[in-house]
């Protein structure tokens, strides 16, 4: 008899939540990793930057907006090192959550390198070379995803880094070249030039944040300018070399070739699924392009009792797509009730200054299916509560279908919006239309009333504008 009803490959958000979903469900489940509990997410990615982004803020009202707030700070020092162990501490909590919910749902954790060596059977290679193996009648892969390398450049933690050896330094570079400007590239960019970094964004794409609203983009490098950001949109770059002050980038753009020269550089150019060396191939699990991991709606692979979710399917890298996959792929397995998921329609968010919120289509994207857009926007610079923060940057923007009153996406930028926008997306799920956001009564003052008057404007009734 099988050991197990259920064995996950990896411990991050998507894997440890179909862990915990299935035992839920009655399923006798464990869980393998070959590094921590909480994967990536919370150890050097979701998690300990939120903290580094908080102590960004503060350092940069510190150093730039202290007058506008009616105090003067003479000798500021700012702890970089401080700010890192607190995030480390951030991470480490969340971690031993994770090892409580194990505990509670009493899954077994089997910390190694796993690889399928046959039908229903791991292969488990612990940190001492020690391999034991374990059996299940169904597998969960959800072991993530890499860091994209430029072709001829590694990493070497000092000079040129991923986004795990930015978040785990506890100095500051004096300059940085951030190539690729997605949300990783936007986040450190933000963290860095918030401590007075000298920070240069190279992005091969005509734009920053290049996956989002055109106009977002456009918002986002106005405010990234403001903060001194050079942005270099549009270039590509020709080599990366390590010298002995730094580094040396040859970039070729709008403005034809040239050199830049800093401290360090963060590679943030995008990911590769982590589905090699697994056995995926001896059992005939079927791989798309760049080795992604390819399954149906119910996250089942080709073979039967291989299921997969997450960063190695290539369906859309964030955490939370991978728990809600997770949670799916152990219903399916338990043969419960579940639902199918509409990738498009999934939340996103980039926690830059100022954050970027948004789901659905894009405005240009709506527009080339042939729907007749209609479009509802509101400014935070008409809101009391953004006023009051002092940080109004930014708008709402809702599309609709014209037609059927449909809501077809949302873009938002400025204060706080990666917390607002649930309210669209739960909207959109239950097919609820613009009027009857804008009938919802929204507390005042608060920055969701961005919502109830973008849904507003979008009726054709604009209140406060």
């Amino acid at each position: 008899m099988p050991d197990y009803d259920v064995a996950v490959i990896g411990a991050g958000p998507g894997g440890y939540v179909a862990a915990i979903r299935a035992a839920q469900l009655g399923l006798k489940a464990a869980i393998v990793d070959m590094e921590w509990l909480g994967g990536v997410c919370l150890n050097v990615g979701c998690i300990p930057s939120k903290a580094l982004l908080k102590n960004a803020e503060v350092a940069h009202l510190l150093r730039e907006r202290g007058a506008d707030f009616g105090f003067e700070i003479q000798g500021l020092k700012l702890d970089y090192a401080a700010a890192v162990k607190r995030s480390r501490q951030t991470a480490d909590r969340l971690v031993k959550g994770v090892g409580f919910l194990m505990k509670k749902n009493a899954i077994d954790v089997h910390m190694g390198t796993a690889k399928i060596s046959g039908p229903g059977s791991l292969a488990v290679t612990e940190a001492g070379g020690k391999t034991h193996e374990v059996k299940a009648r169904n597998i969960i892969l959800a072991t993530g995803a890499s860091s994209s390398m430029i072709p001829g450049v590694a990493p070497d933690g000092t000079r040129i880094l991923t986004y795990r050896e930015a978040i785990l330094q506890d100095r500051l570079p004096k300059s940085v070249v951030i190539i690729g400007a997605g949300a990783i590239g936007l986040e450190f960019a933000t963290i860095w030039s918030s401590y007075g970094v000298k920070v240069t964004l190279v992005e091969m794409l005509p734009r920053i944040a290049p996956l989002e609203d055109e106009e977002v983009s456009k918002e986002l490098a106005k405010a990234f300018t403001k903060r001194g950001i050079e942005i270099l949109a549009g270039t590509k770059v020709e080599s990366l070399e390590p010298t002995k002050a730094g580094v040396k980038i040859s970039v070729t753009g709008e403005k034809g070739s040239h050199v830049l020269e800093a401290e360090q550089t963060l590679v943030a150019i995008g990911f590769k699924p982590n589905s090699a060396g697994l056995g995926l191939e001896a059992l005939g699990v079927k791989l798309g392009v760049r080795g992604v991991v390819e399954i149906d709606d119910r996250m089942a692979t080709n073979v039967p009792g291989v299921w997969a979710i997450g960063d190695v399917t290539g369906k859309l890298m964030l955490a939370h797509v991978a728990s809600a996959m997770g949670i799916i792929c152990a219903e399916n397995i338990a043969g419960a009730p579940t639902v199918t998921l509409d990738y498009e329609m999934m939340p996103r968010a980039t926690f830059s200054q100022p954050q970027v919120a948004s789901f659905g289509l894009t405005e240009a994207q709506a527009k080339e299916r042939g729907y007749e857009v209609k479009i509802g926007r509101f400014n935070f610079q008409a809101n009391g509560k953004a006023l009051g923060l002092g940080d109004y940057a930014g708008w709402v923007k809702i599309l609709t279908d014209a037609k059927y009153g449909e809501i077809l996406g949302a873009h938002l930028v400025g204060p706080e919006v990666t917390e607002l926008l649930p309210e669209l997306t739960l909207a959109r799920m239950l097919e609820l239309t613009t009027a009857e956001i804008a009938r919802n009564v929204h507390a005042h003052p608060t920055l969701s009333e961005v919502l109830m008057e973008a849904a507003h404007a979008a009726e054709g009734h604009a209140i406060q504008m």
